[in-house]
């Protein structure tokens, strides 16, 4: 069966001036980048190893990262590292590849012997129109890993993807025992996100608010917190809701879209979150910012920087297989610096670094009480509607009929990033449509 997930409508999103920032490089790289390329002798890991997790325990940096091969499958790979910078162990085979079917185990890929097998995925930018598809490319498998400690065992949160279906949030965990030892006793994952949403960069507070785990999560275009009494999910009947959001900023550079990157790390001042996003006026390019988050309340921003701590202006950072990308997926703290794992270019890994207290004077002087706000439901989640005004007839295009077709019910809203949009249901299928408007007009 050929699928092709391929969007023939074109947005023309409004431009929403940003302010005009400083380019300001707060993280600084490590000569070495670099520090995790393909491995052309390993198939699972030839054509990409990015976006890496990372933990620090037993006085070394533990990093999964995400590694596409030969079968263009996304599986986990696993290298340690003494001081945080240099490699000094690279195990040659996966510690974790796709078992469930929610994740493409035992889907057909393409091979010598069977070419004709196609996949087409949409472009990560098109979200909002429900598309499905899988950033970083490959056809399926297990994306994107972020590592926490929480007691005597590792949780790992990822992206599971099927090949098909909208990604979601699965989760996993292994005894710390277990972890050090090199012996992958994973426990069997379950997804934890709504299904026929696309659901990412997921991870865990570290520790436990109020006797709830927190975990923050992403659908377009902001980031959602939920506090869960325990981690028991069943796969079947309970998710994640989206109870908190953080928001993008309008005219700033994180005015199009955000998602957390590492798990927050725990300081004086607060939960710092290192968070990837993109602008409206270079919706193209991932940076990466920082924030930090009330230690009793990370629902509660208490500041953000203004600017990217960190942009892809490296060449190993635009010369792969999506240009202008740097993803963080890990961080840890080692003496007085943090470091930050990121994916350049959706091919490699790479470190980047920073005295923690002076990333901490940065926060103090833009430090700001920025409560979260109680979140609608992720099917409605990145949409603000105002009040109901008669339209005349609006045509849109339909996802799901793949044409376009007259609005039944037009109602003028505002998106989250500020761009005025219109509403309404295709009168075929009952599937939401949506028009952006341009200068405020149709």
């Amino acid at each position: 069966m050929v699928r092709k997930i391929l969007s023939k409508r074109k947005i023309k999103a409004v431009t929403v001036p940003e302010m005009e920032v400083k380019a300001v490089t707060v993280l600084e790289r490590f000569d070495g980048n670099p520090i995790l390329v393909p491995q052309p002798a390993h198939w699972w890991e030839s054509k990409a190893a990015f976006n890496p997790g990372a933990i620090y325990e037993d006085r070394k940096v533990h990093i999964i990262y995400r590694a596409i091969g030969d079968s263009d499958i996304s599986v986990l790979g696993y290298a340690s590292s003494i001081d945080g910078f240099h490699i000094d162990e690279r195990l040659d085979k996966p510690i974790y590849i796709p078992r469930e079917p929610f994740e493409g185990a035992g889907l057909v890929y393409p091979t010598a012997s069977n070419p004709q097998v196609t996949y087409v995925s949409a472009d990560d930018e098109e979200e909002e129109e429900n598309n499905y598809l899988s950033g970083g490319g490959g056809w399926g498998g297990c994306e994107d890993p972020r590592l926490t400690r929480i007691d005597d065992r590792v949780f790992m949160t990822y992206v599971a993807f099927d090949g098909y279906s909208p990604p979601r949030v699965a989760l996993t965990s292994i005894h710390i025992d277990d972890f050090l030892a090199r012996n992958w006793q994973w426990k069997k994952p379950v997804l934890i996100s709504p299904p026929g949403c696309v659901d990412k960069n997921a991870c865990l507070l570290p520790e436990k608010i109020k006797s709830k785990y927190v975990i923050f999560h992403r659908i377009f275009p902001d980031i959602l917190i939920d506090f869960v009494d325990d981690l028991d999910f069943d796969g079947t009947t309970r998710w994640l809701k989206g109870e908190f959001k953080i928001r993008p900023r309008a005219a700033y550079w994180d005015s199009r879209k955000l998602g957390a990157g590492a798990p927050p790390i725990k300081t004086k001042a607060g939960w710092l979150l290192i968070y990837q996003a993109i602008g409206e006026s270079d919706p193209s390019r991932y940076k990466i910012g920082a924030m930090l988050l009330d230690l009793e309340d990370p629902a509660k921003v208490l500041a953000r920087l203004e600017e990217p701590i960190l942009e892809p202006q490296a060449s190993y950072e635009n010369e792969g297989w999506k240009t202008g990308v740097i993803y963080p997926c890990g961080a840890v703290v080692i003496k007085d610096r943090l470091l930050v794992y990121y994916g350049g270019a959706d091919k490699v890994t790479c470190v980047a670094s920073v005295k923690l207290d002076e990333l901490l004077d940065r926060l103090a002087g833009v430090r700001e009480a920025v409560p979260g706000a109680p979140s609608a439901p992720p099917a409605v989640a990145g949409i603000t509607p105002v009040k109901p005004v008669k339209l005349k007839r609006i045509r849109a295009y339909c996802v799901k009929c793949r044409a376009k077709r007259e609005m039944k019910n037009p109602v003028a809203i505002t998106l989250k990033n500020g761009r005025p949009a219109v509403q309404g249901v295709c009168p075929k299928c009952g599937t939401k449509m949506f028009r952006i408007m341009k200068g405020g007009k149709l």
